[in-house]
């Protein structure tokens, strides 16, 4: 049997964008489950101001060409890759001339939520799911970080859930602090439709607030990792409630919890979602 596959899916990642902590988690965790024996991918927006010059990102020709549909709207979907030496980790970024080439990441140079928040949401998060598929990399865990992933886990549940590429794929979450006050757009939970799925699947993210998004991604996901000290009430009541496995906070992250959980979650049977 050959090494279990841990694929990793982040808005940041550390050197290459570092917004909050997560960037940091997502810099160290999968390269602490690397040398644990692991085989890692890592997944993340190349968002305008990432310097492809200075992380040497190239495009992977063979795996850009995807258009993403979003609202009726083919979009084209690039990839391209960047390695960390120091770790032997290859990081792929998922490339988008409309959504990503901005200065700035989710908000305007003069703070404004960009409009379109919800649809780069989508893209990335379909676009993460058909690199991987693209890339013929079955994954046997999936680990979600932060707001802008929250889809990813009702997409494996949905369209995805027997695609031979996901399958047997089991889905961890990790929540942090709120990062965004504002609303998707009204119509949001609707765009996020995709094949095999009605909007009952996506009601639950249907507010398109940062609590509703994370509320999506508890319901869907098979464990739960509590990412920081201070999650809003909201949030961990829904985590409460959902009776799934939960790494809490632990203000060291260490790697043996995460390892542990992994294995927890990886043991359990498959969650049903009804």
């Amino acid at each position: 049997m050959g090494k279990s596959k841990l694929l990793f899916i982040s808005h940041e990642m550390s050197p290459f964008l570092e917004l909050t902590k997560i960037s940091e988690i997502v810099r160290q965790l999968p390269q602490a489950m690397q040398d644990k024996g692991y085989e890692i991918r890592i997944l993340m927006p190349r968002f305008g101001n990432i310097n492809e010059r200075r992380n040497r990102l190239h495009e992977v020709i063979r795996l850009s060409g995807m258009n993403i549909i979003i609202n009726d709207n083919d979009n084209p979907l690039i990839i391209k890759v960047a390695s960390i030496p120091a770790a032997r980790m290859q990081v792929y970024f998922l490339d988008n001339e409309e959504y990503f080439q901005r200065k700035h990441v989710f908000n305007d140079k003069d703070g404004k939520f960009y409009a379109d928040n919800d649809e780069r949401m989508i893209f990335f998060c379909k676009g993460a799911l058909e690199t991987v598929k693209k890339l013929g990399w079955a994954p046997d865990m999936i680990h979600c970080h932060g707001w802008m992933s929250a889809l990813v886990p009702a997409y494996l549940k949905t369209t995805y859930k027997d695609d031979p590429t996901f399958k047997n794929s089991k889905i961890v979450y990790s929540i942090y602090e709120n990062e965004f006050k504002e609303q998707m757009n009204a119509d949001f939970a609707q765009k996020a439709v995709m094949n095999d799925m009605t909007e009952a699947h996506t009601e639950v993210y249907k507010p398109g607030t940062n609590s509703s998004l994370y509320a999506g991604a508890i319901h869907y996901s098979d464990g739960i990792v509590l990412g920081a000290e201070n999650i809003d009430a909201e949030v961990l009541n829904n985590v409460k409630n959902s009776n799934k496995p939960v790494l809490d906070y632990n203000s060291t992250q260490d790697v043996e919890n995460y390892y542990n959980f992994y294995d927890e979650i990886a043991s359990e049977e498959m969650a049903q979602v009804v």
